[in-house]
């Protein structure tokens, strides 16, 4: 039987956003990063709730608006 892939996208959001959480914990802090990493857990775990938030549109029109924002954020969290 072959292996299927998941995707649960609330799920790997979610997921995404703890181990984005988990790294920056990880990362000796000082005045020149603090910043850099506070940016990050925002971007990082904003896309999951902006995920969240589009599957709840009250139209076509807000789920794509909302998962513009989500991918936006994914975009920044990678750079």
């Amino acid at each position: 039987m072959e292996d299927k892939k998941e995707y649960d996208l609330e799920k790997r959001t979610a997921q995404f956003a703890k181990e984005i959480i988990s790294f920056c914990k990880s990362i000796s802090t000082n005045q020149i990063n603090n910043t850099m990493i506070n940016q990050l857990i925002k971007s990082g775990t904003s896309q999951a709730a902006n995920y969240y938030e589009a599957n709840e549109a009250e139209s076509k029109k807000d789920f794509v608006h909302k998962i513009d924002i989500a991918k936006k954020e994914i975009k920044e969290t990678k750079l």
